[in-house]
């Protein structure tokens, strides 16, 4: 089950709920990365609102983390997701997780991943060799064979994140919501799978879905 949330007391990572005699739910830090304009802001946007809602509102920078509840595998956890373009926030953020993002119609947005983005993880976290990397293609209602810088099938963007040695690839359109909920389910998977002592990029494995 998935409910959006609303952002948390500072000490709600290390707190025991006193009211139910429960632990709260397992806090999962996500940073979404990718070049400008790629589809970040509209995927979690869609997220929020649902599937159906049409018009999309886009969330706003201030109301950062965008967080969502879920329950998996009868544990409850507490995703918060960070979507920030400047350099001097993102790198102060400490995420358990890397969601790398491009946007299927632009091929320059997929080289930029392997040159530009994963170096970045590289160098301004200190856990980067075992930190958990997602990669989402966004905007995947715009792939078309009529594209002049020729078409990226699932194939091609799949054997990339393999050579960079991810968790995962998965891709969908916030757009008409297609392989929407799938995504976001992955993440979730992941996120909740890899973000232990042992981290991720386990075997330079790279699933996909």
């Amino acid at each position: 089950m998935i409910t959006r949330g609303s952002s948390p007391p500072p000490a709600l990572k290390s707190r025991r709920s006193t009211q139910s005699g429960m632990d709260p739910p397992q806090v999962v830090q996500l940073l979404l990365l990718g070049d400008e304009k790629c589809g970040k802001t509209t995927f979690l946007s869609r997220l929020s609102a649902g599937e159906r809602t049409n018009p999309i509102m886009l969330l706003r920078d201030m109301d950062q983390p965008f967080v969502f509840n879920i329950d998996l595998r009868d544990k409850k956890y507490r995703l918060e997701f960070s979507d920030t373009s400047s350099p001097d926030n993102w790198r102060l953020l400490d995420p358990d997780v890397i969601v790398l993002c491009y946007d299927i119609s632009q091929r320059l947005s997929l080289i930029n991943m392997k040159r530009y983005w994963v170096d970045e993880v590289k160098k301004t976290f200190k856990r980067s060799d075992t930190l958990p990397i997602v990669v989402l293609g966004l905007k995947r209602d715009l792939r078309s064979e009529q594209d002049p810088n020729g078409i990226i099938y699932p194939q091609e963007a799949y054997q990339m994140a393999q050579s960079m040695r991810v968790d995962r690839y998965v891709e969908c359109s916030a757009t008409t919501g297609e392989l929407l909920r799938p995504a976001f389910e992955d993440i979730c998977k992941t996120a909740t799978k890899t973000t232990t002592p042992a981290g991720g990029q386990t075997e330079g494995g790279c699933a996909v879905m």
